[in-house]
């Protein structure tokens, strides 16, 4: 524990580093912030906002610095196994933002890293911090639909994700819906089936819209848990960029012996429709909304929303309950990243069933997976 304060590096200062990193300033416990980006002019921007005690662009020079005793990795999704070994060979605490690496066997040497090293690492999975799903995870512990035999699992995500997520790539191989987004759902019903192994998943995939931009419109899979659960898991990104949803819509349904659960986080129950344009849910450095949205379903941003300048939503409590964490030892349900693992593989086992059009066993191995997206890159 860190009873003396945290000495915080945030190595990535776009969106969600820069939400993490202003979280910090208002965290008692984080006695001093270091600040690592790329961009210099973003940098130089969250600085100011957040009194930073140092900048760079330069990770390592960050990462040795005597103060840091904890470390926020959010950069872009595939510039994230350099700085989290690097932490590792500091021994630092580590939240990750989702994956570890997107190729499963770089996420497989950063986790024996960081097992290896015993250091305690999270990853980025915020709706875990939503009360609805606290709330359920809690009645399936206490028994209340007794065992579980069927989760079904539905996303629905605005086409501006993809968008804004495959324009800053020139090799779009592996950046699927499952992969990229679908992780968040998947690793939402991994957590409520909570002691069940995954052993087969069965998937089939559709890329009318967004064949052309290297990427599929949406995947149907089913799973068949150790004990003959069955969980079914469909994700669609392609959406309209006018769909109110600023960001997604999830609906879970888990049917016990003796009840069933049924969860609607669509965003429907609070609605606005202007004749002025809503903001975009999505945001992304370098990213402009390609249409004008007027109608909104309030909460469908995923970290939250904004007022009166603040943050409130799972995203606050992710950050804030990972500080406590630290500090004061509290459990939390932040995803380790053995889960995270987990969850890149199970994305890509989906992935590869689909393009194969046939079940995959599982558990499987990284290197099947690497050589799945060979496949698919010829």
């Amino acid at each position: 524990m860190q009873e003396n304060g945290i000495g915080l590096a945030v190595v990535g200062c776009g969106t969600v580093g820069r939400i993490r990193a202003v979280l910090a300033r208002e965290y008692p416990g984080v006695t001093w912030l270091g600040l690592c980006d790329i961009d210099p002019a973003t940098l130089k921007e969250l600085a100011a906002d957040t009194r930073a005690d140092f900048v760079t662009t330069d990770a390592a020079e960050l990462l040795r610095r005597p103060e840091v005793s904890a470390v926020i990795v959010a950069t872009d999704e595939s510039r994230h196994v350099d700085p989290v070994m690097e932490a590792v060979r500091h021994g630092h605490p580590l939240f990750i933002e989702k994956p570890l690496a997107t190729d499963p066997v770089e996420s497989a040497r950063v986790l024996a890293a960081i097992e290896d090293s015993g250091v305690d690492a999270v990853v980025g999975y915020t709706q875990r911090f939503r009360r609805r799903f606290l709330a359920v995870k809690q009645r399936l512990r206490d028994g209340q639909i007794g065992r579980v035999t069927s989760v079904v699992t539905r996303a629905f995500m605005n086409r501006m994700v993809p968008d804004a997520t495959l324009r800053k790539v020139t090799d779009t191989t592996g950046l699927t819906p499952m992969v990229v987004s679908g992780t968040h759902s998947l690793d939402m019903s991994m957590w409520l089936l909570e002691g069940r192994t995954p052993v087969e998943v069965y998937a089939r995939s559709t890329d009318v819209v967004l064949g052309p931009s290297g990427t599929k419109d949406g995947t149907f899979g089913i799973f068949t848990m150790d004990d003959g659960t069955l969980f079914s898991m469909n994700i669609n990104w392609a959406l309209p960029a006018i769909w109110p949803g600023s960001v997604y819509g999830l609906e879970i349904g888990i049917v016990g012996t003796t009840g069933v659960i049924d969860i609607e986080d669509t965003h429907r129950d609070v609605i606005v429709a202007s004749e002025r344009g809503q903001p975009a849910g999505y945001r992304s450095r370098g990213f402009e909304a390609p249409a004008t949205r007027h109608v909104d379903f309030v909460g469908s941003y995923p970290p939250g929303d904004l007022s009166d300048g603040l943050l409130w939503g799972p995203m606050r409590e992710e950050t804030m309950s990972w500080f406590s964490r630290l500090t004061k030892g509290v459990a939390t349900p932040h995803a380790t990243a053995r889960e995270g693992h987990a969850n890149l593989l199970h994305t890509m086992a989906m992935d590869l069933s689909a393009r194969r059009g046939t079940p995959v066993s599982l558990p499987i191995s990284p290197e099947e997976l690497r050589g799945g997206l060979r496949e698919e890159a010829r």
